[in-house]
């Protein structure tokens, strides 16, 4: 009950603040798209979850990979649907024109404030498993969902758009990166709900680097490969 009590949180939050930005600019906001965006979010922690315990684990190991690959199957299934489409989601290897030199520099800003985070924070070691979990699951099930499917959704409920450093940023790029941070950072347990500032700032801030990854190549493959190779620094560092 704590899992869903957390994500009810989570979701209250999101469509308040959601329906304040978006009825303040109403030519540009979308009610069903925003609701959209929010069932996308309770399937996705429903199967990450592996529905709160009721389904069995089937596949061996300390690692959740059995509720990433069900997360990661229903996002691809969904992307397939003609309302959104794996290209219009980034689902393709195809990068943006001249997108590739600024997107470097910006991954190497990503990669070397995680290894100010691993030499702050040193990691005792790692098993076989954690190494292959990380250098695969959380960049592919967690990009394509909020980075792919759940961004896309979020741009189609606001449509408002401002230039800036290159690419078109809207507030799904913002929503997007706080409900990856909320995931993270907000829960529910011993009676009442808890909140980790420090935790939010080291994954919503990054995830806005990645936002502009996304956006400004058109494509999710650096995002995946970013996100994976951040999170393994901390194993080899």
């Amino acid at each position: 009950m704590n899992a869903i009590t957390g994500l009810s949180g989570i979701l209250v939050l999101f469509l308040v603040t959601g329906c304040a930005v978006g009825f303040s600019h109403r030519r540009h906001f979308s009610v069903r798209w925003l609701v959209v965006a929010a069932l996308l979010v309770v399937l996705n922690d429903i199967l990450l979850t592996r529905a709160y315990g009721v389904f069995p684990n089937l596949l061996p190991g300390s690692w959740n990979w059995q509720g990433k690959i069900l997360a990661l199957l229903a996002t691809l299934v969904l992307a397939s649907l003609p309302y959104f489409g794996w290209r219009r989601i980034g689902l393709t290897l195809r990068q943006h024109k001249d997108s590739v030199r600024p997107a470097l520099l910006v991954m190497g800003v990503y990669i070397a404030f995680f290894i100010v985070l691993a030499l702050i924070f040193p990691h005792e070691g790692a098993s076989a498993e954690t190494v292959a979990f990380q250098l695969t699951m959380p960049g592919l099930e967690e990009e394509i969902f909020y980075r792919g499917l759940l961004l896309y959704a979020l741009d189609r409920a606001f449509t408002a758009r401002v230039h800036v450093l290159g690419v078109e940023w809207g507030w799904g790029a913002l929503f997007s990166s706080a409900l990856f941070g909320l995931a993270h950072a907000f829960g529910y347990s011993d009676g009442g709900f808890y909140f980790e500032p420090m935790i939010m700032a080291l994954t919503a801030i990054p995830s806005l680097l990645v936002v502009w990854l996304r956006l400004r190549t058109g494509s999710l493959l650096m995002p995946i490969i970013l996100h994976n190779v951040g999170n393994s620094v901390f194993l080899i560092l």
